[in-house]
Protein backbone atom coordinates (compact mmCIF):
# COMPACT_ATOMS: atom_id res chain seq x y z
CA UNK A 1 0.00 0.00 0.00
CA UNK A 2 2.85 2.36 0.78
CA UNK A 3 4.45 1.68 -2.58
CA UNK A 4 1.13 2.30 -4.34
CA UNK A 5 0.87 5.67 -2.62
CA UNK A 6 4.47 6.59 -3.43
CA UNK A 7 4.26 5.41 -7.05
CA UNK A 8 3.33 8.86 -8.39
CA UNK A 9 5.94 10.57 -6.18
CA UNK A 10 3.21 12.46 -4.33
CA UNK A 11 1.73 10.94 -1.19
CA UNK A 12 -1.73 12.37 -0.73
CA UNK A 13 -3.55 12.71 2.57
CA UNK A 14 -6.44 10.62 1.25
CA UNK A 15 -4.00 7.79 0.49
CA UNK A 16 -2.48 7.95 3.96
CA UNK A 17 -5.94 7.90 5.52
CA UNK A 18 -6.87 4.90 3.36
CA UNK A 19 -3.74 3.03 4.49
CA UNK A 20 -4.41 3.86 8.13
CA UNK A 21 -8.05 2.81 7.84
CA UNK A 22 -7.15 -0.50 6.20
CA UNK A 23 -4.47 -1.30 8.77
CA UNK A 24 -6.73 -0.37 11.67
CA UNK A 25 -9.85 -2.21 10.52
CA UNK A 26 -9.11 -5.19 8.30
CA UNK A 27 -8.68 -8.64 9.85
CA UNK A 28 -5.58 -9.28 7.74
CA UNK A 29 -3.76 -6.71 9.91
CA UNK A 30 -5.06 -7.92 13.28
CA UNK A 31 -1.63 -9.24 14.27
CA UNK A 32 0.40 -6.60 12.46
CA UNK A 33 2.96 -4.79 14.59
CA UNK A 34 2.31 -1.10 13.95
CA UNK A 35 5.78 -0.25 15.22
CA UNK A 36 7.12 -1.73 11.96
CA UNK A 37 5.29 0.83 9.86
CA UNK A 38 7.87 3.69 9.96
CA UNK A 39 10.74 1.31 9.17
CA UNK A 40 8.76 -0.27 6.33
CA UNK A 41 7.89 3.16 4.95
CA UNK A 42 11.55 4.19 4.94
CA UNK A 43 12.47 0.96 3.16
CA UNK A 44 9.91 1.62 0.42
CA UNK A 45 11.13 5.21 -0.01
CA UNK A 46 14.73 4.00 -0.20
CA UNK A 47 13.89 1.32 -2.74
CA UNK A 48 12.03 3.81 -4.94
CA UNK A 49 15.18 5.94 -5.06
CA UNK A 50 17.35 3.06 -6.33
CA UNK A 51 17.69 2.06 -9.96
CA UNK A 52 16.66 -1.58 -9.38
CA UNK A 53 14.60 -0.76 -6.30
CA UNK A 54 11.24 -1.72 -7.75
CA UNK A 55 12.51 -5.19 -8.62
CA UNK A 56 13.89 -5.52 -5.10
CA UNK A 57 10.57 -4.35 -3.64
CA UNK A 58 8.62 -6.95 -5.59
CA UNK A 59 11.10 -9.61 -4.56
CA UNK A 60 10.54 -8.73 -0.91
CA UNK A 61 6.77 -8.73 -1.39
CA UNK A 62 6.77 -12.14 -3.08
CA UNK A 63 9.01 -13.51 -0.34
CA UNK A 64 6.88 -12.19 2.54
CA UNK A 65 3.38 -12.56 1.09
CA UNK A 66 1.69 -15.95 0.95
CA UNK A 67 0.41 -16.51 -2.59
CA UNK A 68 -3.16 -16.90 -1.33
CA UNK A 69 -3.04 -13.21 -0.31
CA UNK A 70 -1.92 -11.85 -3.69
CA UNK A 71 -5.43 -10.71 -4.63
CA UNK A 72 -5.86 -9.12 -1.20
CA UNK A 73 -2.62 -7.19 -1.64
CA UNK A 74 -3.69 -6.04 -5.09
CA UNK A 75 -7.10 -4.96 -3.77
CA UNK A 76 -5.46 -2.91 -1.03
CA UNK A 77 -3.18 -1.21 -3.56
CA UNK A 78 -6.19 -0.42 -5.75
CA UNK A 79 -8.02 1.09 -2.80
CA UNK A 80 -5.03 3.28 -1.91
CA UNK A 81 -4.47 4.56 -5.44
CA UNK A 82 -8.20 5.28 -5.82
CA UNK A 83 -8.44 7.03 -2.44
CA UNK A 84 -8.05 10.55 -3.80
CA UNK A 85 -10.65 9.96 -6.51
CA UNK A 86 -8.20 10.18 -9.39
CA UNK A 87 -5.85 7.63 -10.92
CA UNK A 88 -2.79 9.03 -12.62
CA UNK A 89 -1.00 7.29 -15.48
CA UNK A 90 1.99 6.39 -13.31
CA UNK A 91 -0.34 4.82 -10.72
CA UNK A 92 -2.05 2.78 -13.43
CA UNK A 93 1.34 1.55 -14.67
CA UNK A 94 2.32 0.64 -11.12
CA UNK A 95 -0.90 -1.34 -10.65
CA UNK A 96 -0.19 -3.10 -13.94
CA UNK A 97 3.25 -4.05 -12.66
CA UNK A 98 1.74 -5.34 -9.40
CA UNK A 99 -0.75 -7.46 -11.36
CA UNK A 100 2.11 -8.96 -13.33
CA UNK A 101 4.40 -9.54 -10.36
CA UNK A 102 1.66 -11.08 -8.20
CA UNK A 103 0.25 -13.09 -11.12
CA UNK A 104 -3.27 -11.67 -10.80
CA UNK A 105 -5.32 -12.86 -13.78
CA UNK A 106 -7.14 -10.25 -15.86
CA UNK A 107 -10.65 -11.21 -14.81
CA UNK A 108 -9.81 -11.11 -11.09
CA UNK A 109 -7.94 -7.82 -11.57
CA UNK A 110 -10.89 -6.26 -13.38
CA UNK A 111 -13.26 -7.29 -10.59
CA UNK A 112 -10.92 -5.93 -7.92
CA UNK A 113 -10.45 -2.67 -9.81
CA UNK A 114 -14.20 -2.27 -10.32
CA UNK A 115 -14.75 -2.83 -6.61
CA UNK A 116 -12.22 -0.13 -5.72
CA UNK A 117 -13.87 2.24 -8.16
CA UNK A 118 -17.33 1.49 -6.78
CA UNK A 119 -16.18 2.18 -3.21
CA UNK A 120 -14.85 5.62 -4.22
CA UNK A 121 -17.87 6.88 -6.20
CA UNK A 122 -19.43 10.17 -5.13
CA UNK A 123 -22.83 11.72 -5.70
Amino acid sequence: MIAASVSDENIRTAELVAIQTEVNHLPIFAEYDLDRFPKLSRLVFDLFSEEEGLDALFGLVREALPERLNETAYALCCDVTAADGRLREVELRFLEEIRYELKIDRLAAAAIERGARARRMTL
